[in-house]
């Protein structure tokens, strides 16, 4: 089959790549620098013609709220509309667990919006939902660092190695359209908290971490279960604890 991965030089779409060409696949590449812009609609047409399959791994380069609406939009629009005039068969997105339950954050509502648009597009369509990836937790601690403290909110967790997540998403692109969500989960649950001091201590990293009542989660509050996948998802076998000695933190 012809699959064309939209952000397919990024962190996910990069490795579903490569697992679909190991499949016999003809997987394509396709972001703003191979000269697809899913915004402006640029390229899109003429890198769908042909394609079996598109897969949307793509994110907003800017995560305030009224961009990631504009960007998933705009770009849903163009793609699924281009799909339909190519007649491809299948159109998979990958999404995040809780989006509909956490609609006070601007960057999940419009995920929600993305996931909308592909359900009333009449494309045969698969959404895969996951939870945080491992790679992010750097970014986490980040964001509520305040001094020498990390702030966090009080909330469970389930991440997932992104290898683990390419994996399901390429074995989606590569089956019949489910019509419907899938879910991705890691092996263990976590607290926000937890989670962050494990992967800090690891690094010698010497921020303190801490619970926060006002500490928010793309500008939620998330609780215990709001970021936990429901009953039956599909759970990776990656530890957390296996996978931070093989990936230190970049520069």
């Amino acid at each position: 089959m012809r699959i064309v991965v939209i952000g397919g030089t990024g962190l996910i779409g990069s490795r579903v790549v490569s697992l679909l060409e190991e499949h016999g696949h003809e997987a394509v590449p396709a972001s703003p620098t191979s000269g697809v812009n899913t915004v402006t609609g640029e390229g899109v047409k003429e890198v769908l013609q042909g394609a079996d399959v598109v897969v949307d791994v793509s994110n907003s380069p800017s995560f305030a709220d009224d961009d990631v609406m504009a960007f998933f939009r705009a770009a849903t629009t163009n793609l699924t509309g281009a799909a339909k005039d190519a007649g491809v068969g299948h159109y998979v997105a990958l999404s995040v667990i809780g989006s509909d339950r956490l609609l006070e954050s601007g960057y999940l509502r419009a995920k929600v919006a993305q996931e909308e648009l592909i359900k009333d597009s009449g494309l045969p369509y698969s959404i895969v939902r996951a939870t945080q990836f491992f790679e992010f937790v750097g970014a986490i601690a980040d964001g509520g660092t305040e001094g020498n403290v990390v702030k966090l909110p009080d909330a469970g967790i389930q991440p997932i190695a992104a290898s683990e997540v390419s994996g399901a998403v390429a074995k989606v692109a590569a089956g019949a359209p489910l019509g419907g969500m899938t879910e991705i989960g890691g092996p263990e649950i976590f607290t926000m908290e937890n989670w962050v001091r494990e992967a800090l201590a690891f690094r010698n990293d010497p921020r303190e971490v801490t619970v926060d009542p006002e500490a928010r989660y793309f500008g939620e509050k998330p609780g215990p279960r709001g970021l936990l996948p429901d009953e039956g998802a599909q759970l990776g076998q990656i530890k957390f604890a296996d996978w931070l000695p093989a990936n230190p933190p970049r520069k």
